[in-house]
């Protein structure tokens, strides 16, 4: 990822409706979840929700395919580990020990249900 790149899925993401609908996505993966059903959580009219996810499918965070007469909506991982460690890399001038508090609060949220219990 580049720094334009990166500018465009920060930008994406600073309107709240467009980042409250990322983080629903995210909430449901990997299976995604329809374009009206977002909509719906979200108390938005849908074709305004069209619009958003629109932008965020340009930005390269969400994904679309077409299941039946739904459009099912997933967010992009992929995309996001590539902001994330754009925004990280070369964190702290190298001193790791500066970067492990944010490392160890990142860890949790990705650890597997058996394992955090």
């Amino acid at each position: 990822m580049d720094a334009i790149e990166a500018t465009e899925a920060l930008a994406a993401l600073s309107q709240i409706t467009r980042l409250e609908t990322f983080r629903l996505l995210v909430r449901h993966e990997p299976d995604g979840l329809p374009a009206g059903e977002v909509a719906r959580r979200l108390g938005v009219p849908q074709n305004t929700m069209s619009a958003h996810l629109a932008v965020l499918a340009r930005a390269g965070l969400a994904t679309s395919v077409r299941h039946s007469r739904s459009i099912i909506y997933r967010a992009d991982l992929d995309r996001l580990r590539e902001l994330t460690l754009f925004l990280v890399t070369d964190c702290c001038g190298g001193k790791s020990e500066l970067c492990a508090p944010l490392i160890a609060a990142l860890t949790p949220c990705c650890l597997p249900e058996k394992a955090m219990s």
